[in-house]
C-alpha cells in the first residue's frame, strides 16, 4: 500500500498489486495443460517449442531436461515445501517463468555465429578517445574508462599518445586540449588485466601516434614486455587477409598508421598549435565546421584526399624504407594507410593487401551520397574505422546506422557519453552472446551482387510486437520518484532503427495511476533491411506539466529476437541494469 499526500491533511491511498496474466498467457496455458490445473514438463515442452520456437532436438531426453529444469527453478523459488509433491506449473507459475528474465529472456545469451571469417566480416564494438573521463577538452585522462568499456564488451581502445613534458617518455591525452595526461604504461597494463574480463576474442588498440621515432621504439619496448606472447603480428609486412576473431582468441593487436618521425609531420603540417587535431587524418577531407575562414581558403586549393602538404606525395605504409622505429612496426599488425589520389581511389580493394581507413562521421555520409557500393565492396575485405566529428566535445555519438549500412565494421564511439545513439550501439553488440563481435549480414558480403543502400528495396520480413504489461518499478525507485501525489503513469515508446526505409517509432497508451501497468497492444513493423534493424523499446511516465519522466530502455538486434511470449529487461540511461535490476517488459515477438 503506497500513500500520497496531496495536501497537508489529505493523503490517497493506492494499492501495489501484482497484474493477472495477460489473455494471452491465459490461453496458452489452458491450450497446453489441456484445460487442467497444473502444466507438465511435457506439456510446457510443448509449448516451448510451438509457441517460443525453441528447436525440436533430435535428443528427446535433453528437451524433457530443459523443461524439467524450468519446472524445478519456478518451483523452488516459488513452492519451497511443495516442490517436493508438485510436478507442475499453475498459471501463476507459467506467467512467473515467462517474465522471468534469466528463464526467458529475449535473445540467446550464447555466441553462435561463425567466428572463424576474417575480422572485415564482423562490426566491432569499438571506443573513441576511450582514456577520457567525460567531455573532450578539459576532463581527466584515466584508464578507469578503458577499463570500464572492456568489461562492457568493446573490443577497440583507442589511445592518443604524445611525448611528455621532458619527451623522455609518453602520456596518453587528447592533444592540444586542457584534459590532464595519463601514463601509457599504465593503460597497457589496464588493458592486459581487463581485456578479456567480459569476452575471450581478440582486444584491438588504435594509436594515434604523435611520437619521436625514439619514443617509438620505448613503446615498442612496453608493448612487448606488458602483453609478451599476447601480442600478435604478421611475420610479413603487410597481412594479405585479417585473421579470424577464432584465431586471435585472448591476442591483442596493434593499429596504427605507420608514422613519419614526429618532427618531420609537425614541419609538414606547419604551426601546429594553430590547428585542431585531425583525428587519423581523415581521407575525405577537414569538416568545415571545425575550420577557420583561412583554413578554408586555404584547403580549397588542395585536393579533397590530398596530404597537409600538396608537394609531399604519402609514404606507402608498407614500404621498407619507411624511416621510424623498426621495431615499433613490426608490432602494427592492422595498417592504418593514408591513400593518394581522389575518393574512388581511396576506396580501391587492392588483391595483395588490406588495411584500415578512417573517416569522420560526416565524411562518411557525404561519400555514401556518391560512393556507397564502392564502400560498401571496400569493407568486404579491409577495414573502415568511422569517428565523431570534432565538434562533438561533450562526447556525444553520431547514428551509427550509416555506418553498419555502409558495411564499416569500426564505428567509434564515445561510450563514457550517453543517449540514444549509445543505446543502437549498445544493443547491436548485445547479439552473437555480447561478445563485442558480430558478424555482418550476406547482404553486405555478397561480391557479385554489391549492396547498394540507397536502392529502395521491398519489405522482406514484418515484425509484430505485442506489449503486454511491466513491472519492477516499485522495487527500484522511491514511491514518489515519478510523481509527488500519485502512482506514475507509463507509457511505451516502440520503434526501429535501422534502414532509412524501416525507421519508425509507435507508442501505447498512457497507464494512469499504475505502478504495474498493463497496456496488451500490438504493432507491425515492416521491415526491408530486417538483418540490420534493431528494436527500440522506451518506458516514459507522463507528466503533464513538465517533461515526461525516463523510466527504461533497452535496443535488440531484430536477427537475434526469440520468438513468442518473452520477458525483456530495461535499462537505465547508460545502458546498465545496476540500477533497474527489477524493471522489464512482457513482450510477445512474431516475425515472418
Amino acid at each position: 500500500m503506497g500513500s500520497y499526500r496531496v495536501c497537508m491533511c489529505f493523503t490517497r491511498k493506492f494499492r501495489v498489486t501484482e497484474a493477472e496474466p495477460p489473455a494471452d498467457v491465459k490461453e496458452a496455458f489452458l491450450k497446453y495443460a489441456d484445460g487442467g490445473a497444473q502444466m507438465s514438463v511435457e506439456q510446457l515442452r510443448r509449448f516451448l517449442v510451438e509457441v517460443q520456437g525453441e528447436a525440436e532436438s533430435d535428443d528427446a531426453a535433453a528437451a524433457a531436461a530443459a523443461a524439467e529444469n524450468i519446472v524445478q527453478q519456478i518451483l523452488q523459488k516459488r513452492h519451497h515445501i511443495a516442490k517436493f509433491t508438485r510436478h507442475g506449473l499453475t498459471l501463476e507459475d507459467f506467467h512467473h517463468y515467462l517474465f522471468s528474465a534469466d528463464l526467458n529472456p529475449p535473445m540467446n545469451s550464447k555466441v553462435h555465429q561463425d567466428m572463424t571469417a576474417p575480422l572485415s566480416h564482423f562490426f566491432i564494438f569499438t571506443g573513441h578517445n576511450s582514456y577520457l573521463t567525460g567531455n573532450q577538452l578539459t576532463s581527466d585522462c584515466s584508464d578507469v574508462p578503458v577499463i570500464k568499456a572492456l568489461q562492457k564488451g568493446v573490443r577497440v581502445i583507442e589511445l592518443d599518445i604524445w611525448p611528455n613534458s621532458s619527451k623522455d617518455d609518453v602520456h596518453v591525452l587528447h592533444g592540444r586540449t586542457v584534459t590532464a595526461p595519463v601514463d601509457l604504461l599504465k593503460c597497457l597494463k589496464s588493458i592486459k588485466e581487463h581485456a578479456f574480463s567480459a569476452s575471450p576474442y581478440p582486444v584491438i588498440i588504435t594509436l594515434e601516434d604523435h611520437l619521436t621515432r625514439d619514443l617509438q621504439a620505448k613503446v615498442a619496448q612496453m608493448l612487448s614486455q606488458v602483453f609478451g606472447k599476447m601480442l600478435f603480428y604478421p611475420e610479413s609486412d603487410c597481412l594479405k587477409e585479417f585473421p579470424s576473431p577464432e584465431e586471435l582468441k585472448h591476442r591483442v593487436i596493434i593499429s596504427t598508421k605507420p608514422p613519419k618521425e614526429y618532427l618531420e609531420a609537425q614541419n609538414l603540417k606547419g604551426n601546429g598549435s594553430h590547428r585542431r587535431k585531425d583525428s587519423e587524418d581523415d581521407v575525405w577531407g577537414s569538416e568545415p565546421s571545425c575550420l577557420t575562414t583561412e583554413q578554408e581558403d586555404e584547403d580549397k586549393m588542395d585536393n579533397e584526399m590530398a596530404d597537409l602538404n600538396p608537394n609531399n606525395d604519402d609514404e606507402d605504409e608498407c614500404d621498407p624504407g619507411f624511416r621510424e622505429a623498426p621495431e615499433y612496426k613490426r608490432l602494427i599488425a592492422i595498417h592504418a594507410g593514408k591513400p593518394r589520389g581522389g575518393m574512388k581511389e581511396s576506396l580501391k580493394v587492392e588483391a595483395d593487401r588490406v588495411r584500415r581507413l578512417s573517416v569522420s562521421e560526416q565524411a562518411l555520409e557525404k561519400a555514401a551520397e556518391s560512393y556507397g557500393t564502392d564502400i560498401v565492396r571496400f569493407t568486404q575485405r579491409n577495414i573502415l574505422r568511422v569517428y565523431p566529428k570534432g565538434t562533438r566535445f561533450n562526447s556525444s555519438n553520431y547514428k551509427p546506422q550509416v555506418g553498419w549500412l555502409h558495411g564499416a565494421q569500426m564505428i567509434a564511439f564515445n561510450m563514457q557519453g550517453y543517449g540514444r545513439s549509445l543505446w543502437l550501439m549498445q544493443g547491436m553488440f548485445r547479439a552473437n552472446g555480447g561478445c563485442g563481435f558480430v558478424k555482418k549480414p550476406d547482404i553486405l558480403m555478397n561480391a557479385n551482387e554489391v549492396f547498394d543502400p540507397k536502392a529502395k528495396a521491398s519489405v522482406k520480413k514484418t515484425l509484430k510486437v505485442k506489449v503486454y504489461m511491466g513491472d519492477g518499478w516499485h522495487l527500484d525507485f522511491k514511491q514518489t520518484h515519478f510523481d509527488l501525489y500519485s502512482p506514475p503513469d507509463f507509457y511505451v515508446r516502440v520503434g526501429i532503427a535501422g534502414a532509412p526505409a524501416d525507421e519508425m517509432m509507435k507508442k501505447t497508451k498512457t497507464i494512469e495511476d499504475n505502478w504495474s501497468p498493463v497496456w496488451e497492444e500490438e504493432f507491425t513493423f515492416p521491415l526491408t533491411v530486417p538483418e540490420l534493424a534493431l528494436l527500440r523499446i522506451e518506458v516514459h511516465e507522463y507528466d503533464m506539466s513538465e517533461k515526461d519522466d525516463f523510466a527504461g530502455q533497452t535496443c535488440l538486434p531484430v536477427a537475434e529476437l526469440r520468438p513468442g511470449i518473452r520477458s525483456v529487461p530495461l535499462c537505465d540511461r547508460r545502458g546498465e541494469r545496476e540500477k533497474l535490476k527489477s524493471v522489464r517488459l512482457l513482450m510477445r515477438f512474431d516475425i515472418s
